[in-house]
């Protein structure tokens, strides 16, 4: 089984890719050295239902292997592995995973997936490349990889057919690199000679110097210490920073950081961990789900202040995920609460980037699709967090070590923040945070991470998620209060033992304005422009009451009666007029009498552009005392002149309250036009999502067709080069070839075909009887129907009527699977073997005529004494047949007889030193001819050519005259 360590040995590089991508690749590996000793990981949007050809393509632009992967395969170096279709594909342990897609298509992120999967195996020793490309696939992969120390590349999206996918990776901030694709596997080259082989060395006095002064102008310029850091993890990061302007010694580099302070700010957000997603750790997500967060909701009140911290908050994923699943248990147990979420991080850009709420398309990898329905908002960058949820959250810049912490919580959640820090810096935020909790709040943290040895602050409740329960104790509030006061101590000016023992100041005027208030400030309400109340003090009771009917808010509403009319007139002056209404007297009905109530509007300074605030005041008077007087008797007229304007008064009132009626139904009218209207914009903004999902779903399937496409094309100047290949050798080769199919009918034929048979180019397609031939018979097509039936080549010589010879072969027309799909006809000029071979036996003939007439025995040997030929007068004269001599030893004729001592010494002896032997007597007892003495003439004939040597051997019967004359052999 493959280890973490086995794998971790050689940088992996994941390539993303998608339209236009295989251009880029290309380039890639034609540039990439075959020995780099790394391995290459191709993910590319493919078409799910179309064979990928990426493989075999890419394979002519490098020497490395490159393989269609497999599951469990595991990655070696100096190899090229390439996803296939249809398919999700994952790292463990150096191993890739194939596993079927879950989501449809045109929601797959399979870059992304493969990305993080490989951040999280290889950590430092991870790359990622992203190549031309639509969408935003690949940037929360490059996020991933930067987050675990490896090194992130991008094409320059002007040099990309498709800038989609590097421009969002760019524009994200998460490329250590953005350049041509040709020159990458350089840079990865010279990245890795510094980096990937970084292990942190021991600390010697000037590496440890160079540093510490790294990491003191660090400090100055941002305020931030990173001393108690991770030694690995500063190393390594800083070693990248200067692996990119080619310094290779700390102190040059914290030279160069104090004369450059925009690489303080660079080597600063290198430093950062910014890694983070929704529901980061699904299963300890759910734990909270399920077991965590109804616990610490249970038996609590309506409108309970839930607190929540969320520590290192990077980019917000996190706390906005807390949120949505309080905002689903509050549904589902229809409770309200007052939910206050505290996010901090210490890196201002993050924190800008978590209070806008919006994140790329990709999100849905993490975010199930109903809940990216509840509480998000599709736009055309992605997706923007809801209201009702970004209101949850406050986000702020914070530095967790040196900042008081929030205090009170219900939950503390600080997850992958600790594995950076030091044992000494953890064993300080620990007890921070148990001070930090309400007895019985939540600590949540990351797997890798624990709360060590503070076993007396916290009890578990889920050890494999890291879930731990406050508990406050006599012991553990001692411990916790040792801790703050050194942790805070550490964190400002230490304070003089006097200054500690000095009593607070006591601040008179806060106690007096508060003492004022409680006892001299009337009743009074905020309300904004349109009366709604936002803030109450002290009893209103005698002035409001809760009106009838659906409950409000709106303080004209709740106006008891005969103040409504001077309230309703005061508040449109002071909100439109900025006038104010100071002690007017009004008569209030209050428990069935009326009293005189002193009415003051004013408007409050604006704090807000958006929103106008308004102080009423309300104070009761006391009835004045009046001095006793005559009573006066009212006249005749006056009287009447009374009665008439009480009469207009109630008719005013009617009328009123009729205009009021219909204004009320006219607004109940709009309201329930309003929330038709509402409905309809829901049911558009429905369609809308369905519309951008269909969008997505065909832009990914013209991601996969451009690929598609491009493979093709590929392979279509492929095939285009094989067919010029192909032209040229059969143009050259000078051979006849005629291809017909099943039905002997022509589909292809080459130039000198057109010596046999009379066609021309538009003959294709015709049956090849049709055509007139010029051979001097016409069997060939059944030879051809014959052979297409049985499968057995033919072969034959032929004429044509110009007296041509051409060799024939009909074979059968395989395809690369094997089936038969007609015959193949060639045919071959042999004019000249036929003419050279007529002339060889004309000449033989004329040798063999020769010899014939020759009076005298003769024989030719060749090189091995075998007789190539004898002439009549040797086969009379001997008394032998032809069969019995051609081919035959001259040592092996008529049983052995010429196995003759002399013959031997003449032909194996003296004739190859002499070239040429003449009258060399021989006396012999032949068995059929008897005692005979002959003279042999022998003479070697040698070819202009290197071919075998003959033998010319005759022989003649010698004299008794003649015996004197030579020297005689006797036997």
């Amino acid at each position: 089984m493959a280890t973490k360590k086995t794998a971790s040995v050689f940088p992996i590089v994941g390539i993303g890719a998608s339209a236009g991508g295989l251009e880029a690749l290309e380039e890639f590996f034609r540039h990439a050295p075959v020995n780099g000793g790394m391995a290459f990981v191709i993910v590319q949007h493919l078409d799910p239902s179309h064979t990928s050809l990426l493989a075999e393509i890419l394979q002519r632009s490098t020497k490395m292997k490159v393989i269609e992967a497999q599951d469990q395969i595991l990655v070696e170096a100096n190899c090229v592995y390439v996803i296939p279709p249809n398919r999700d594909m994952a790292i463990f342990h150096g191993m890739l995973q194939l596993s079927t897609p879950d989501e449809p298509r045109g929601h797959r992120l399979p870059i992304d997936a493969f990305l993080r999967s490989l951040a999280e195996d290889q950590q430092e020793n991870a790359v990622g490349i992203i190549l031309s490309g639509t969408g935003t696939d690949g940037t929360q992969g490059l996020r991933a990889i930067l987050g675990g120390g490896g090194i992130t590349l991008v094409q320059e999206p002007g040099t990309a057919k498709y800038d989609g996918m590097p421009s969002s990776a760019i524009q994200a901030g998460y490329a250590s690199h953005v350049m041509a694709v040709d020159k990458m596997p350089e840079a990865l080259l010279s990245d890795f000679r510094s980096i990937c082989a970084y292990t942190a060395p021991p600390a010697t006095p000037k590496s440890a110097k160079g540093i510490n002064r790294i990491l003191m102008q660090l400090r100055t310029i941002t305020g931030h210490d990173f001393s108690l850091y991770k030694k690995s993890t500063i190393g390594r990061r800083i070693e990248r920073r200067m692996a990119q302007h080619t310094i290779e010694d700390a102190d040059v580099y914290a030279r160069y950081l104090k004369e450059n302070p925009a690489e303080v700010n660079a080597l600063f957000k290198e430093l950062l961990i910014n890694v983070t997603n929704f529901f980061r750790d699904p299963e300890a997500f759910a734990t909270l789900e399920t077991e965590i967060l109804p616990k610490l909701c249970q038996d609590k009140p309506d409108n309970y202040v839930f607190r929540v911290w969320v520590a290192g908050c990077a980019t917000g994923e996190e706390a906005y995920s807390i949120a949505i699943l309080l905002r689903e248990l509050m549904d589902k147990s229809h409770q309200e609460f007052k939910i206050q979420i505290y996010s901090t991080d210490l890196s201002e850009e993050v924190i800008a980037v978590a209070r806008a709420g919006i994140y790329p398309p990709n999100i849905a990898q993490d975010v199930s699709p109903e809940r990216l329905r509840r509480f998000f908002i599709k736009e055309d960058k992605g997706y923007r967090v809801k209201k009702e949820i970004r209101e949850m959250v406050v986000f702020a810049i914070q530095n967790v070590i040196k900042d008081p912490p929030f205090t009170k919580l219900d939950l503390l959640s600080c997850r992958n923040l600790m594995i950076y820090l030091e044992a000494e810096l953890q064993n300080r935020l620990i007890p921070a945070f148990h001070y930090a909790l309400k007895p019985g709040g939540v600590l949540f943290l990351s797997p890798s991470e624990s709360i060590g040895n503070h076993t007396d602050l916290f009890s578990s409740l889920n050890r494999k998620w890291k879930f731990y329960r406050a508990t406050h104790s006599i012991t553990s509030s001692r411990a916790v209060m040792s801790h703050v006061v050194s942790w805070t101590a550490e964190t400002g000016d230490k304070p003089s033992e006097e200054a500690m023992n000095k009593p607070k100041d006591t601040n008179f005027a806060e106690l007096t304005r508060r003492v004022l208030v409680q006892y001299y400030a009337p009743p009074s309400v905020v309300t904004d422009g349109k009366g709604d109340i936002l803030y109450v003090h002290n009893d209103t009771g005698r002035y409001l009451r809760p009106a009838p009917g659906q409950a409000t808010l709106n303080i004209i509403e709740m106006a008891r009666e005969g103040l409504e009319l001077e309230l309703r007139s005061a508040l449109r002056a002071a909100a439109d007029d900025k006038t104010l209404t100071l002690n007017k007297l009004v008569q209030v009905k209050t428990n069935g009498g009326f009293s005189t109530v002193s009415l003051s509007v004013r408007p409050l300074p604006i704090t807000d552009g958006n929103q106008n605030l308004l102080l009423v005041s309300f104070q009761d008077i006391a009835n004045p005392t009046l001095k006793p007087s005559r009573k006066r008797i009212a006249k005749p007229a006056e009287l009447g002149r009374i009665d008439e304007l009480e009469q207009e008064l109630a008719y005013l009132k009617e009328s009123y309250q009729a205009g009021m009626e219909e204004q009320q139904a006219s607004n109940e009218e709009l309201k329930s036009a309003n929330e038709e209207m509402q409905s309809t914009n829901e049911e558009l903004q429905s369609t809308n999502e369905e519309l951008e999902t269909s969008k997505e779903e065909l832009q990914s399937v013209n991601e996969e067709l451009i690929t598609v496409n491009a493979e093709l094309q590929a392979k279509i100047e492929q095939l285009a080069r094989m067919q010029n290949d192909m032209k040229n050798l059969l143009d050259n080769t000078n051979i006849g070839t005629v291809f017909l199919d099943e039905h002997m009918v022509i589909r292809r034929f080459t130039r000198e075909a057109t010596q046999l048979y009379r066609l021309v180019a538009t003959d294709v397609g015709r049956p090849l009887n049709d055509i007139k031939s010029n051979l001097e018979s016409e069997e060939l097509l059944s030879k051809a129907q014959a052979v297409l039936e049985s499968l057995v080549p033919f072969e034959q010589e032929v004429q044509i009527q110009n007296g041509a010879w051409f060799l024939v072969r009909i074979q059968p027309y395989r395809t690369l699977d094997n089936v038969i799909e007609g015959v193949v006809l060639t045919f071959t000029d042999i004019s000249k073997r036929v003419a050279a071979e007529t002339a060889v036996q004309l000449a033989r003939e004329l040798a063999e005529n020769v010899v014939d007439n020759i009076r005298k025995p003769l024989l030719v040997l060749d090189s091995q004494l075998q007789v190539v030929t004898a002439n009549r007068v040797f086969y009379d004269y001997f008394k032998v047949t032809p069969t019995d001599t051609v081919g035959h030893k001259i040592y092996d004729l008529g049983n052995g007889q010429w196995n003759i001592p002399a013959l031997r010494e003449l032909l194996e002896i003296i004739l190859p030193r002499d070239q040429a032997v003449e009258a060399y007597v021989v006396e012999h007892d032949f068995p059929v001819i008897g005692q005979h003495k002959i003279l042999l003439n022998a003479r070697r004939i040698v070819g202009k050519t290197s071919g075998p040597s003959l033998i010319l051997l005759t022989t003649e019967e010698v004299g008794d005259g003649s015996i004197d004359k030579h020297r005689e052999n006797k036997i």
